[in-house]
């Protein structure tokens, strides 16, 4: 069975004496020759990402130190952990600064043959041998881990720009005095409907709004579960002190509702948003009409 990099080995999995001679040698290597195991590393880097290789030279001084030291014991006791957090932490800078998981691997494996060059002259043949195997399987697997680690950020990316994107489509403007809009276009899920929700409540709380208006002009497609995610956004506004005016209602999604038996009477609706905004500016008018004579 493989273990894990990083991983610590039981006593039941002691590592053989072929493998511990062939840590100590490698780590020998990169305590004698390690600038010159950089700097081949840094070399076959280039070809694959410019700034990742410019990246290495800064941090490989750092990943070739712990390497050394976790494999200077050539015992059971090394533990790759530390070398693989470096390079977990490259991947993910190299991520964000936008490589290809393809160039991410490539850089970590340059390694296996930077180091594969300053292993030609120690010992015998078979010994050279079971030593570059050895240095092959580590960096393999040190890349393999390092793949992962550049996923996981990949994937970490993704999911902070999704959440940017479902922001910026779901903008709230002040329209007018104490008068709020959320303009919806496109599709309105759960997920969508809970951000306009949010957004919503917080600018009103933020302007002291009296009227917010929701608009569905673009929303192509009104079925029950967009009407619910209304209904609540309503709801959740009259809880806020505020009316809520839902505009954008064309004739083919007034028909559609009334086909699904939504029930929208207790909810003020106008056809567009220049009706809605003009009955809301009545609401803060006759609001402060009020307000003055008391």
């Amino acid at each position: 069975m493989v273990r894990e990099v990083g991983s610590p080995v039981s006593e039941s999995q002691e590592q053989p004496e072929g493998q511990v001679r062939a840590w100590a040698e490698i780590a020998g290597v990169l305590a004698e020759r390690r600038s010159r195991v950089l700097q081949a590393w840094v070399t076959r880097g280039a070809r694959l990402s410019p700034d990742g290789a410019a990246e290495l030279e800064r941090d490989g001084v750092a990943v070739l130190d712990a390497l050394g030291t976790a494999l200077s014991g050539g015992n059971s006791t090394s533990d790759l952990g530390s070398v693989s957090g470096l390079l977990s932490d490259f991947g993910a800078r190299r991520t964000r600064a936008g490589d290809e998981p393809a160039q991410t691997a490539g850089l970590v494996l340059a390694l296996r043959e930077a180091l594969l060059g300053e292993l030609v002259d120690i010992g015998s043949e078979a010994g050279r041998f079971e030593v570059a195997r050895e240095a092959g399987r580590i960096v393999d697997d040190l890349a393999l881990g390092s793949f992962d680690s550049f996923l996981a950020s990949r994937e970490e990316v993704i999911f902070a720009q999704g959440e940017q994107l479902l922001e910026l489509s779901t903008p709230v403007v002040r329209l007018w005095d104490r008068v709020v809009a959320a303009p919806l276009v496109g599709t309105l899920d759960s997920a969508r409907a809970q951000v306009v929700m949010e957004s919503l409540l917080q600018a009103i709380a933020d302007d002291g709004a009296l009227v917010a208006i929701l608009d569905i002009t673009g929303v192509p497609t009104v079925d029950t579960l967009v009407a619910q995610h209304l209904l609540k956004t309503v709801a959740a506004t009259r809880l806020m002190g505020a009316d809520c005016i839902v505009s954008g209602i064309a004739p083919q999604t007034a028909q559609t509702m009334v086909q699904l038996g939504i029930d929208l009477s207790e909810v003020t609706t106008r056809a567009s948003l220049a009706d809605a905004l003009a009955l809301a500016i009545n609401r803060v008018q006759a609001h402060a009409d009020r307000s003055a004579r008391r």
